[in-house]
């Protein structure tokens, strides 16, 4: 989908979806900058991308903060000399029942989930800007922002605003060159959702395609969005959810 040679930024990648995508993305030949919060994490990831597939450079950090954004952005310029391609992928999932959500917990979400792919978006835009040449911006949104989930308030609101978010800045980033879209995944296989034991049966039975996502199913779309497959398409949000949305039954 022509990722040789392109530069990637991607947060929330030490394991999961953003590790899958950094993957595919290094196998198309894509240098890849891997962000995660957990610097170990972060820093196996990425060696093991760059054993197995190509370039990939870590970056830990807490990607809701504008000293790590600035320090991926500097990664990119200083190693690749260019930026093409910026993947908001990094997210946090606060439960709480909306009447006794906590401040603390509302805004440490809307930082990492809003700030940081907002902020992020920013600095990559900037420099392509700089640049003059195209490039893609994805936000990763849910389908939460879709369909309402219990005792997920302020995760939901965040991811709508995501989508929202793409929608307007097709009006900033089109003269330049810069699409920017939005995918939403429903239920996915993860390291983090398998530790559920029931989680996997429990989205088999509701989704009208028979099973939950997996990360493949998710990065496949991801790359897609961000190729030059899709350059005429900006502004758009793609639900990945096994039909999930259509008819919104219950987990619980």
């Amino acid at each position: 989908m022509g990722f040789n040679d392109k530069v990637a930024i991607v947060t929330g990648a030490g394991q999961g979806i953003g590790l899958e995508i950094c993957r595919r993305l290094a196998k198309e030949g894509a240098r890849v900058i891997l962000n995660d919060l957990d610097t170990k994490l972060a820093a196996e990831a990425a060696n093991q991308i760059t054993i197995e597939k190509g370039a990939c450079i870590p970056v830990a950090g807490d990607s809701g903060e504008s000293e790590i954004i600035q320090q991926m952005m500097d990664t990119a310029v200083s190693k690749f000399a260019k930026l093409d391609i910026a993947i908001a992928n990094a997210g946090i999932t606060l439960y709480g029942d909306f009447f006794t959500y906590m401040p603390d917990s509302f805004f440490k979400v809307m930082k990492v989930n809003l700030g940081g792919s907002f902020f992020l978006a920013q600095a990559a835009a900037n420099q392509m800007k700089k640049q003059k040449s195209r490039g893609a911006l994805l936000f990763t949104s849910s389908v939460t922002g879709h369909q309402a989930h219990k005792n997920l308030a302020a995760y939901g609101m965040s991811k709508a605003a995501l989508e929202m978010l793409a929608k307007n800045l097709v009006i900033e980033l089109s003269e330049f060159g810069i699409n920017v879209n939005t995918i939403a995944p429903g239920a996915t296989l993860t390291e983090r959702t398998i530790e559920d034991p029931g989680y996997e049966n429990t989205w088999s039975k509701i989704t009208p395609m028979g099973r939950p996502a997996n990360v493949s199913d998710i990065a496949s779309a991801a790359l897609f969005l961000v190729s030059d497959e899709a350059r005429h398409i900006t502004g758009q949000s793609l639900i990945i959810d096994g039909g999930w949305t259509s008819i919104s039954p219950s987990p619980y």
